[in-house]
């Protein structure tokens, strides 16, 4: 089939690859997003799919809002639009532009999770499974009919980074097998079940502020989870202090309140939460570099007792 790819971040790099090495369709196109500003120097940056699309000779078209881009879109010709992780709501005269409409590859069991930033939902809900869902796109967010889905277990290690790592690594496979179904004319469609639908809006650093009040448990996911992005913090002495890795202290006693520093030492820093103990494990002060919590505690004086806010 002729394929129009419509993506601009990094987890579709995968499919994208995929697409362009099968035979068994043809990469007519790529959308993706402008390129953007990006570090402290403010460098224009291309979308690494556009990088990648263009090393392939494949054309590549950056319209600022897609929904005035039909008629490019049109000139493609393409039977099918597979959409991945792209930033923009398509219209209803996108979506209609393709033959076969626009697929979606979504990295959630929809319903469950639609929105933004279902990778780091999965974890910070305490989810043991997630994957691939492969959708037929309409103009709800994330609403279509699914075609197909491929389950992911979520580990008890898994960060953000890691579980987006897998998902795109899992999405070329789940692409094949619904693009077969596609091209038999008689694709599975099942409707989503509204009753268990949960939506998940766009993270910001906001959301990583790390409150003591919750268990220990739940701050363990919280940060896993926006691991590297948002990124958790807390306050130490009035300074931002981000906490890159931690682990639940299995059997804890009775704790003082939470955000009490209940030791600090090679091993780690303990602290009390709303439920338990969480040791922090690797840690970075404000304009500091990451450090383990031992090499972290022989520059900075932290002591049983202190508090983090």
């Amino acid at each position: 089939m002729r394929v129009l790819f419509i993506g601009t971040g990094d987890i579709g790099l995968p499919s994208l690859e995929w697409l362009l090495d099968t035979p068994k369709h043809e990469v007519v196109g790529v959308v993706t997003q402008p390129d953007k500003p990006v570090g402290r120097k403010q460098v224009l940056t291309p979308p690494q799919i556009k990088v990648r699309a263009l090393a392939a000779g494949k054309q590549v078209i950056q319209p600022p809002k897609i929904r005035h881009a039909v008629e490019e879109l049109k000139s493609f010709n393409a039977d099918v639009a597979i959409v991945v992780a792209y930033g923009q709501i398509l219209s209803r005269a996108v979506l209609d532009v393709p033959k076969f409409g626009c697929l979606n590859v979504h990295t959630s069991l929809l319903p469950r999770h639609r929105g933004a930033a279902p990778i780091q939902a999965a974890i910070r809900d305490g989810d043991t499974e997630t994957g691939v869902t492969i959708m037929f796109m309409d103009e709800g967010l994330d609403t279509g009919d699914i075609l197909l889905m491929k389950r992911l277990p979520i580990t008890d290690d898994d960060t953000g980074g890691s579980l987006h790592d897998k998902l795109a690594l899992q999405a070329p496979a789940a692409l094949e097998e619904a693009l077969a179904h596609l091209a038999t004319g008689h694709p599975p469609r099942e409707k989503q079940d509204e009753s268990k639908a949960t939506h998940v809006r766009k993270l910001t650093r906001q959301d990583g502020r790390i409150d003591w009040n919750r268990s220990a448990i739940e701050l363990d996911r919280l940060i896993r989870a926006f691991t590297p992005w948002p990124g958790t913090s807390c306050l130490l002495k009035g300074a931002q202090m981000k906490v890159h890795r931690a682990q639940v202290i299995a059997n804890a006693n009775a704790c003082p309140s939470p955000g009490t520093v209940v030791s600090a030492d090679a091993g780690g820093i303990a602290v009390s939460c709303g439920g338990g103990l969480l040791n922090l494990l690797e840690v970075q002060i404000e304009g500091g570099k990451r450090l383990p919590a031992a090499d972290f505690l022989r520059g900075h004086t932290l002591q049983s007792g202190d508090v983090l806010s």
